[in-house]
């Protein structure tokens, strides 16, 4: 078979490689994206489309103020909105001790200029009216909103198409080899590539990819539950969270409320669905916090496959072992809006030789049996 020679080859269709494939296409690269579905159709387009900083690892927070410049200009970007709206975020405090773990949080990322606003009982229900009772306090980030994943995911893949990427829809990879100096994939389409630099940003599936080449890693899926309302008058301000979890509601301009929390569970080995007690919680935890939902129909259901680590970081940046191979997977559900940013990094260690922000704290190389004795010695 002749391989199609190109610059870089992308496994993964995802927010990830799709942002990375669109800024190596900006610069003149020639790259092949491959995905064995449908760009965006995997966590990238199931998740919440919640566009936050705040609640992140102070580790993130350098990427995720970067990804937040990108959101500003989405549209020279992908050239569409996406329904993005910089609608606020606001995280509730269902108890004192959560309330304080806020107040922490606002504290140590003040470097960062979140703006985060902490409110008290009262100012909160004065500002949000419609939040329930059983909320105590919260914070508030005036700039972070959300998005519609299902429109912005497939956008960046769309765009790298435009800016001249080959992008490669149902097409598994199937044989990944490396001959000293140029990765090899061929795919079950029939076609194989060849490249000098791989990136491997296939989610939940990555890890296959990388103990490829020595380096496995424990990540592990797990499946989001979701569901959407039925159009309701407009009351939703503001994007929420809870501290601690449990539950993620929005609003979106049509008056459908989404909401999300707790898991679902797996059909196959590609899809999900979120179960009927997963269903059920969201609805009980959502008329407490959210009292206007009360009585509401829910249209749809819906759940995806997420790639998680042990410590709920993502492994971002170059592989240890094999030069020219680059990750970008485990985000543990959180990697919308931190996704093109992340994308951008893995693009410039090609264009550049290193990413414009450090990556050392994602870094595959704290999974390796290894490790520890190095850090020691």
């Amino acid at each position: 078979m002749k391989l199609i020679e190109v610059d870089a080859i992308i496994v993964g269709g995802g927010i990830i490689g799709s942002s990375a494939a669109l800024t190596l296409a900006r610069a003149g690269r020639q790259v092949a994206l491959l995905e064995r579905d449908f760009c965006g159709s995997h966590s990238s387009g199931v998740n919440y489309g919640g566009v936050r900083r705040q609640g992140r690892s102070l580790a993130q927070l350098p990427l995720s103020m970067r990804a937040h410049a990108i959101w500003g200009n989405l549209r020279e970007w992908i050239g569409i909105d996406g329904e993005y709206a910089r609608s606020g975020h606001l995280k509730l405090a269902r108890s004192e001790t959560d309330f304080d773990a806020l107040k922490a949080y606002a504290r140590r990322t003040q470097a960062f200029d979140l703006r985060l606003q902490l409110l008290e009982r009262r100012e909160l229900r004065q500002r949000f009216p419609w939040v329930g009772d059983i909320a105590v306090g919260a914070s508030y980030c005036p700039e972070d909103g959300h998005a519609n994943p299902r429109l912005v995911s497939p956008a960046f893949a769309q765009a790298a198409r435009r800016s001249g990427a080959q992008v490669h829809e149902q097409c598994k990879v199937l044989e990944v080899g490396h001959d000293g100096h140029h990765f090899s994939v061929h795919t079950s389409s029939g076609q194989g590539f060849k490249a000098p630099w791989l990136l491997n940003c296939a989610g939940a599936w990555s890890a296959q990819l990388a103990e490829r080449f020595g380096e496995p890693v424990p990540l592990t899926a797990a499946h989001p539950a979701m569901l959407v309302t039925e159009p309701l008058p407009l009351f939703m301000t503001a994007s929420t969270g809870v501290e601690g979890g449990g539950i993620y509601a929005r609003q979106v301009a049509r008056g459908n409320c989404v909401l999300g929390g707790g898991r679902g569970f797996a059909l196959t080995p590609t899809t999900a669905r979120p179960g009927q007690a997963a269903v059920l919680d969201i609805l009980h935890n959502a008329t407490e916090l959210y009292p206007a939902l009360a009585g509401a129909q829910a249209i749809r259901t819906w759940s995806g496959t997420e790639g998680y680590l042990p410590d709920d970081e993502p492994v971002l940046g170059p592989s240890l072992h094999q030069p020219g191979l680059l990750h970008g997977f485990g985000f543990a559900g959180a990697g919308f809006q931190i996704g093109p940013a992340a994308g951008e990094a893995l693009a410039q260690c090609i264009l550049h030789g290193a990413p414009a922000l450090s990556l050392a704290a994602f870094s595959i190389n704290r999974f390796q049996p290894n490790h520890h004795k190095e850090n020691l010695s």
